[in-house]
């Protein structure tokens, strides 16, 4: 990934934390949205990972990167509106 990332994650995911401090620890800039409070990137999330509602969600250029890490993420819940 060279240019920067939107970064989709919810609160207390411990796969959210581990890819946070990859994208980090490898110098990607990236933005982050909490799924869980931000309605608009929820429904992002969501265009991305045709319905999949699991995070964390790394996305370049319009395009899902990553869904999930290592195999595993966290199932989320729609925020409230």
């Amino acid at each position: 990934m060279s240019k920067s990332a939107e970064f989709y994650t919810a609160a207390g995911c411990p796969y959210c934390a581990a890819a946070r401090e990859d994208l980090e620890w490898r110098g990607i800039e990236f933005v982050e949205y909490d799924v869980e409070q931000d309605a608009q990137a929820h429904e992002r999330m969501l265009r991305l990972t045709g319905g999949t509602c699991m995070v964390p969600v790394i996305a370049e250029e319009g395009q899902p990167v990553q869904v999930g890490w290592m195999g595993r993420g966290c199932i989320i819940t729609a925020p409230a509106e």
